[in-house]
């Protein structure tokens, strides 16, 4: 048998696991992957140990099963072997190949990872130049000892001004502020929980729209990474998840004259993979994507690189090892062996496109934001507040300037912005490593 017969044989199985296990969703839930209880184990419970029997294979049947799933052979890299995560998974960002997983449909507590989904489901609803001026009642409901950017009530900031706070502080408050932008937390969650279903993200319930510990709140190594790559279809996503530094506006005071002045302070990724931390350096060609850290959740992390052309993401959801920035250093691990391994692997499974564009086959848009375009990518907003971009996040580049990583390895590459969207498979990402440079 020749190797494309090989490949469209296993390309068939993996689409009839898929819709084998949609089928399967829309049973009783007794029969379907574990859900999400009412019920379930308060925000302080640590989740379960051990992964359930049976798991979605949404995406493969390999993926469903609980253990590592890779095909070594020969030329393949054995895979590092001091992961502990209790979930983890490298894919293609564009073709949707699984190279590697690790307990991919274990549902468990995403933390601020879920803003990922977040972003992707309001982010193209207000246009970066609108302006909004913080009510009390807009930060009401963060829970206690949440991040935050800032954000202080009776002062206005820009929608980009928010966006800046939600990707590289993390800030629960800008994510508030922007729920009650959008109407409210309830029907934001509502709407990230229909946005995943259309993601065919079957493994998320959504209880909090910025990822705080919640009983029932729950996502998977596998639906993560179908946030990332869902949102770095939109340009905006792209710019905020890879912009390492960037001003803030503080609180309106007067100066010694009397004069009301409003100076901004400076805010710094917490993905350190993008901004390099005492023992970690940022990670070659990294661009993004999100971070998170809870009580409940462990530390969790979705990143984005390229190398030579080829775009991975891995996600890496609590791992076990208690030491100073692990799920970057098992993140890097991962990376290291995926770009050593693409090409060479048979895949595992496959990320699976939305129901719409499987549906469609529809294309990507090009930029995918609403209404963003008053005041230019990462320019000043006129709140006091700008964001600067420079190429390139190489491995020990880090320096005090401002950074971006929209230019990962250097040169310009637009990776397949045009294209049909083939069923079940490529998913360009549209001019993903484009340089940006501006001043505020």
């Amino acid at each position: 048998m020749s190797a494309p017969q090989k490949k469209a044989i296993r390309r068939s199985l993996l689409v009839t696991s898929a819709a084998l296990s949609s089928l399967a969703l829309t049973a009783p839930v007794a029969l379907a992957a574990p859900g999400p209880s009412p019920s379930g184990p308060s925000p302080s419970a640590s989740p379960s140990v051990t992964p359930p029997a049976r798991m979605s294979t949404v995406g493969g049947a390999r993926l469903g099963l609980a253990g590592t799933q890779v095909n070594l052979a020969n030329g393949v890299p054995v895979l590092p072997k001091d992961i502990t995560a209790r979930s983890w998974i490298v894919t293609d960002a564009e073709s949707g190949d699984v190279l590697a997983a690790h307990n991919a449909h274990w549902r468990l507590p995403p933390a601020s990872t879920m803003k990922m989904l977040f972003a992707d489901t309001v982010l193209p609803k207000f246009p970066k130049a609108e302006k909004h001026k913080v009510l009390p009642s807009d930060l009401a409901g963060i829970g206690a000892g949440s991040s935050m950017v800032g954000i202080k009530e009776n002062e206005t900031y820009t929608v980009h001004d928010l966006w800046l706070g939600v990707f590289l502080r993390s800030g629960n408050d800008a994510v508030h502020v922007l729920s009650a932008m959008n109407k409210g937390v309830a029907k934001t969650v509502a709407e990230m929980n229909e946005h995943a279903e259309e993601l065919q993200a079957l493994d998320t319930h959504v209880v909090s729209p910025d990822g705080y510990d919640a009983p029932g709140q729950v996502s998977s190594a596998y639906d993560l990474t179908l946030f990332a790559r869902s949102g770095l279809q939109k340009k905006d996503f792209r710019e905020y998840c890879s912009t390492v530094t960037a001003a803030f506006p503080g609180a309106t005071t007067k100066n010694k004259k009397g004069k009301t002045v409003r100076k901004p302070f400076e805010i710094r990724n917490t993905n350190r993979l993008l901004s390099g931390d005492y023992d970690i350096s940022q990670y070659q060609g990294i661009a993004g994507v999100k971070n998170g850290n809870t009580t409940n959740a462990g530390a969790t992390f979705t990143g984005v690189a390229e190398r030579n052309g080829r775009v991975l993401l891995v996600t890496v959801m609590n791992p076990s090892k208690e030491e100073h920035n692990e799920v970057y250093k098992e993140t890097a691990k991962l990376f290291d062996w995926g770009f050593k391994a693409a090409g060479k692997v048979e895949p595992v499974g496959e990320l699976v496109p939305p129901k719409g564009a499987a549906g469609s086959g529809a294309q990507p848009a090009a930029s995918g934001e609403a209404g963003g375009g008053s005041g230019g990518s990462g320019g000043s907003d006129g709140s006091g507040a700008s964001s600067k971009h420079v190429a390139s996040a190489a491995a020990g580049g880090g320096s005090g300037g401002v950074w971006t990583a929209l230019g990962i390895t250097g040169g310009l590459l637009v990776l397949l912005a045009a294209g049909a969207f083939l069923v079940n498979r490529r998913w360009p990402l549209p001019d993903l490593v484009r340089r940006r440079s501006s001043r505020p």
